[in-house]
């Protein structure tokens, strides 16, 4: 039978561990064999205390970089010798456990090779789109760029101070975005692609110390809002006329451009909802209980695109009824240039007069509007006459002259369940023949003017900056068509989304888009007409991603919000530098005095120079 042996085991009384090796130990240990193999087998050997919740650190790491340990290395030196860090004591001078730290074999490491069994991607047999050779070599060449920064020509060298082999360990993207906000003389002359030179803008209107905001929106909550249905349309009134479309502006192309003739005997009615007769008669009437005109609604419609400050002046009335308004002072009706733009026009602060400023590129912009809705139509030969004339023409008041071509279309689009019923009034251009030559197709006209660019490039000396001024749809137009028209949507995507807006509210069947650039780059009185193109509003919408159904959803829930308050003057306006509206309860005599004033300055003038006649 076997029989289990008890080990030795010897008593520590004074301290944790073996005990120390002595006489009486040796004599004990000598009567066993056995016994004396299992003291001996723990004597000397270092003691570290160990328990199962501690972490355990990684056992070996490939990944990390050679000279990341070297310089850590060097850095816990130099703070030792310093008396940083590293000598804050014996204790922490010396490596904790040190004898249980890892000594490398020479011969084991001399025999050792880290071997990457991965399996290498192959391009052979595979396509690859031009793209994609393009963005690899163009990651080819930044590579090279990075290799010759710290040490010049090749990479060799000395780094200079400053940390530029830390520039060498960035990621790819990080070395992208650095070399960009360093470049000062890149894309857009300062600092890159100009996306830190904010331009801080002033308001539309000044903020008056008795407004009190009621209501703050972010435009990209705009965006997001959804209705449950389109609203239904009808038809109230026509009035005015309109003339045939012209084909022949459909052959029009850069190798035979058409100059751009003005409107001088045309008068253009941008007349405001509460200026309107026809509006005012159909409120009496009880047609509606919200009432505004196309280019106002259209503007909020698109107003989470707009970047320029803008206000809409609202009036709730006591019975309930809300007219949507603008200021008679304002900037409203004027179209603005390259508003969503990278680099928007900016104000030459030198030269007040220059042509490219923002607010003459904005009267540019919509006198050449005018001109071409006017000069694409035929003579007066195939006119198409409404019902009522045109509302605002007054042939006493305006002699020598004569009412565009605009139809003012009313319009009533209702809500049946939330029982809001909307009287617009919209305009169309013009009209076209359509396949039966019976039904006339009605149509809307706008002009796409083109901005003068500039382009800042390095001189090959590297002193300096050459600034270059150029105008490229000469040259794109007839190949690439779709390419300008998509650049014009990033840049001007409110205006573009306006139009469009405008068209579906009016219920035109085509809309008229022309392209129209300066006969020379200094001169912005003298156009051509490039090109022109048609598109139906709703596939136009579709293609530069308007939803109608947030259209409208953001029209319901403005006037959901301003049915809840009380009567009286509201002002509806976006921040200057934010993309942030505000609607602001105001006195009910708020504008109203700055009209008078004006006014009355008029009149003064008038007086004086009837003075000076007499004298």
């Amino acid at each position: 039978m076997s029989s289990f042996q008890v080990p030795f085991v010897s008593i520590n009384a004074n301290s944790w561990g073996p005990p120390p090796l002595s006489s009486t130990d040796d004599e004990t240990a000598s009567s066993t064999a056995s016994a004396s193999s299992s003291k001996n087998k723990f004597h000397l050997l270092p003691y570290a205390p160990f328990g199962r919740s501690d972490r355990i650190g990684r056992a070996a790491d490939f990944t990390a970089n050679a000279s990341y340990h070297q310089n850590h290395q060097q850095q816990w030196s130099n703070n030792k010798n310093a008396g940083g860090y590293g000598n804050r004591g014996n204790a922490r001078n010396k490596i904790e456990n040190e004898e249980f730290q890892y000594k490398v074999d020479a011969t084991e490491q001399s025999s050792f090779q880290l071997v990457d069994n991965t399996k290498a991607a192959s391009n052979k047999g595979r396509f690859v789109s031009h793209g994609a050779k393009r963005r690899q070599q163009q990651q080819q060449r930044m590579r090279q760029l990075n290799t010759r920064r710290p040490g010049g020509a090749g990479g060799s060298g000395t780094a200079p101070p400053g940390g530029e082999v830390g520039f060498q360990k960035q990621p790819q993207r990080t070395k992208r975005r650095n070399q960009w906000s360093n470049n000062r003389g890149g894309r857009g002359g300062r600092g890159g692609r100009n996306w830190q030179n904010r331009v801080d803008r002033q308001a539309s209107v000044s903020v008056r110390p008795d407004w009190t905001k009621i209501e703050e929106f972010d435009l990209l909550f705009f965006k997001k809002l959804k209705a449950d249905s389109v609203p239904q349309e009808e038809d109230l009134l026509w009035c005015g006329f309109v003339d045939q479309y012209n084909d022949n502006y459909d052959k029009v192309s850069t190798k035979f451009p058409t100059a751009l003739k003005r409107s001088e005997t045309k008068e253009f009615y941008p007349v405001t909802t509460t200026d309107d007769p026809v509006i005012e008669k159909l409120a009496i009437d009880g047609a509606g209980n919200v009432f505004c005109t196309d280019a106002i609604l259209a503007h909020i419609m698109a107003s989470p695109r707009s970047v320029y400050p803008w206000d809409i002046v609202i009036q709730k009335l006591p019975d309930g009824s809300i007219f949507f308004d603008k200021r008679d002072s304002s900037q409203f009706d004027y179209l603005t240039v390259n508003e969503t733009s990278n680099s928007p026009p900016i104000k030459n602060d030198e030269d007040p007069e220059d042509i490219n400023n923002p607010d003459r590129l904005s009267l540019e912009a919509t006198m050449i509007h005018q001109n071409f809705s006017q000069q694409i139509l035929k003579s007066s030969k195939t006119r198409k006459e409404f019902d009522l004339p045109n509302p605002f023409w007054d042939e006493a008041d305006n002699e020598g002259m004569e009412p565009a071509s605009c139809a003012f279309r009313y319009r009533r689009f209702t809500f049946p369940k939330e029982d809001i019923q909307i009287v617009v009034r919209t305009e169309l251009h013009g009209y076209s023949k359509g396949n039966n030559k019976k039904d006339p197709q009605y149509m809307t006209a706008f002009a796409l003017n083109e901005c003068p660019t500039t382009i800042v490039t390095n001189n090959p000396s590297g002193t300096g900056t050459t600034t270059t001024t150029v105008m490229n749809w000469r040259d794109k137009l007839d190949s690439q068509r779709g390419a300008v028209l998509a650049t014009e949507l990033k840049n001007n995507s409110c205006k573009l989304a306006k139009w469009t807006a405008q068209s579906l509210l009016a219920g035109a069947h085509q809309m008229k888009i022309g392209y129209v650039s300066r006969v020379s780059i200094k001169n912005n009185y003298e156009h051509a007409i490039l090109a022109t193109q048609f598109y139906r509003p709703k596939d136009f919408a579709t293609q530069i991603t308007l939803n109608i159904g947030n259209m409208w959803a953001i029209i319901k829930m403005l006037v959901e919000l301003i049915r809840k308050l009380d009567e009286g003057k509201y002002v509806f306006m976006r921040e200057p530098n934010r993309p942030v509206a505000k609607l602001y309860k105001v006195p009910i005599g708020t504008f109203e005095d700055d009209d008078g004033d004006d006014e009355s300055a008029d009149d003064d003038e008038e007086v004086g120079d009837v003075d000076e006649g007499d004298e």
